[in-house]
């Protein structure tokens, strides 16, 4: 029973010790929106495969509370991406735009997916190709019809 009550405290420390400051409430729900669907549009520079509306890192935060400030000063959606990728690149944007730059982003997937088609084509005919088996030399085939002669006949 002590055993038990020792093991319900250590865990019970042991989450509360996880536990996170709360979150502020927003204090216009209309700002917090226009920010939210901003941020879904944007990548978190730090987990790089997570919006950074779904993001816990600190700088996502840390960029989600600059995005509320410009909400906030009434910049456009168009003008806020344009700031946030003059600071941190097209990297920060999901659907970055089609340019020379960005061409390897775009194509590389396909240009990849084309190579490894090309790569099993050529070695599945290679392989229903097949080389011709090799000519056994007398010897040889004596020695391969003495063995299965000696499988043929009952032990």
């Amino acid at each position: 029973m002590k055993y038990a009550l020792a093991l319900i405290l250590v865990l019970y420390c042991a989450l509360s010790s996880w536990a996170g400051e709360a979150v502020p409430l927003a204090e216009d729900p209309v700002v917090e929106q226009r920010m939210i669907a901003i941020s879904e549009e944007l990548r978190c520079l730090v987990c790089q495969n997570e919006s950074l509306a779904g993001s816990r890192a600190d700088l996502a935060q840390d960029l989600r509370r600059e995005l509320r400030t410009l909400v906030k000063a009434n910049k456009s959606d168009a003008e806020i991406k344009e700031y946030l990728v003059s600071r941190y690149g097209d990297f920060v944007l999901y659907k970055p735009p089609f340019k020379p730059v960005t061409w390897l982003l775009w194509f590389g997937p396909f240009v990849l997916l084309i190579g490894a088609v090309v790569v099993l084509v050529r070695t599945v005919r290679r392989n229903l190709r097949g080389a011709a088996p090799a000519a056994l030399d007398p010897d040889q085939r004596k020695k391969a019809q003495s063995l299965l002669k000696d499988t043929e006949t009952p032990s």
